[in-house]
């Protein structure tokens, strides 16, 4: 994806990510505390994707991003991440706590992001 381009979506997409913040941390924890995955990947996207879950609605939520939830292993699994991939994408992840990995998809391009959680409010785990 063309750099200014990456940076525009993520500028369009940085409100989105704060307001949902605690729900998708909230999201991460469980998928790794639920020993479904050590590595919770969501999926920001304006459209209809058959990847993971949807946990955050744009239309319900009156925002300009959907999220989905997914993982390491349905992104190996349909051949997102190629198993030549999966021990670089590993080493690269960042900490689930802090940082929420996010696959930017658009009709130009995906792109993985790490953007950090809101600070944690006393609710947080």
């Amino acid at each position: 994806m063309d750099p200014t381009r990456l940076k525009q979506l993520l500028k369009d997409l940085k409100p989105d990510l704060e307001f949902y913040s605690d729900s998708i941390q909230e999201v991460s924890q469980d998928i790794v505390k639920n020993d479904i995955s050590k590595f919770p990947i969501f999926i920001a996207h304006m459209g209809k994707l058959g990847i993971g879950e949807l946990i955050l609605d744009k239309e319900e939520l009156n925002t300009n991003w959907n999220i989905q939830a997914s993982t390491l292993e349905e992104f190996m699994k349909i051949g997102i991440i190629g198993k030549e991939k999966e021990e670089e994408f590993k080493k690269s992840y960042k900490d689930y706590e802090t940082e929420m990995c996010v696959f930017l998809f658009t009709q130009e391009g995906a792109s993985f992001i790490y953007f950090p959680y809101k600070k944690s409010s006393p609710n947080a785990i």
